[in-house]
């Protein structure tokens, strides 16, 4: 399979990236590994004609919106993030409405659309820097409520935030926590923003994917409980062999694991499934993007 899919991508200049939550084999045979905004800057910045982003919906569109000249495949068009879903345009417009003069911070899952009614995006790594470099008092967040309540305990600025959450990372519990304590007394606990407000604040450090691995690599803890996708547990292991990593919950996301390493395949040989964003769209999103660039870096 491998020296078929390296054939394939010689063959279209292509490059396969792969989001942290993606199934084992998919990470083993992408050329790059990451979490959804770092692969989409690594794919505007590399000289490719094809990109196949084993990821979900949002995911691709930000590689379309960063590489317009590209052709971005996803292999599973079924993968989306049900977050992302959770917000639409018209509801950003009436919440500008409802909050005139108060900026819209739009976390980076989120749709093309979504973005383009946004004046910036973040991440989950810079979130608090990009809310405390804007020069407003409220600071309207979507989608998610999780990341929102977390920024809101790091700034003196009023959040409004969306009703929207990460499913996968709603099953974990304060008592998957307390029982990971009971099991594994001197295990350290890092969690995702995107987890429930009681889970963060039992935890012992809070990380988006890229937080948890620069984590991984500088801790003296021998055993890491990890609050996010089981995925991560493939790259933790492989960045830090000598460490062992667990999971606090069985939070998989199904989405992310809907793509096989064939469907990378299938979407080099068909060219399916290509993702577009149009012009006006990809021009207001960009500007999102771009601004959070500028101030978040």
């Amino acid at each position: 399979m491998n020296s078929h899919l390296k054939r394939l991508k010689e063959e279209n200049d292509a490059v396969i990236l792969a989001h942290n939550y993606q199934r084992d084999e998919v990470q083993d045979a992408a050329d790059y590994v990451g979490d959804s905004f770092e692969l989409s800057k690594i794919a505007s910045e590399i000289t490719c004609a094809v990109i196949v982003f084993c990821g979900v919906d949002f995911m691709a569109e930000n590689a379309a919106i960063l590489s317009p000249e590209k052709q971005v495949l996803l292999p599973v068009k079924e993968a989306t993030c049900p977050m992302s879903h959770m917000i639409t345009r018209n509801d950003v417009r009436q919440l500008k409405k409802r909050y005139p003069g108060a900026p819209v911070v739009c976390y980076v899952n989120t749709s093309a659309a979504v973005k383009a009614e946004s004046d910036v995006c973040c991440t989950s790594a810079n979130a608090v820097k990009i809310i405390n470099a804007l020069d407003a008092d409220r600071i309207v967040f979507i989608p998610d409520r999780n990341l929102g309540d977390y920024l809101a305990t790091k700034t003196d600025k009023e959040i409004v935030s969306w009703d929207g959450f990460c499913p996968t990372h709603q099953v974990i519990t304060l008592g998957d926590v307390l029982i990971k304590r009971e099991e594994v007394p001197d295990c350290e606990i890092v969690v995702h923003p995107e987890c429930r407000p009681e889970v963060i604040a039992a935890a012992d450090f809070v990380y988006g994917t890229g937080g948890m691995l620069r984590h991984a690599a500088k801790t003296n803890a021998r055993h890491i409980a990890i609050g996010t996708e089981v995925g991560m547990l493939h790259r933790l292991g492989k960045q830090e062999p000598t460490k062992e990593f667990s999971a606090l919950a069985e939070t998989v996301c199904p989405n992310m694991k809907r793509t096989h390493l064939e469907d990378a395949v299938r979407a080099l040989e068909q060219k399916e499934f290509l993702v577009t964003v149009t012009k006006d769209v990809r021009t207001g999103a960009k500007k999102a993007l771009d601004k959070m660039l500028e101030i978040g870096t």
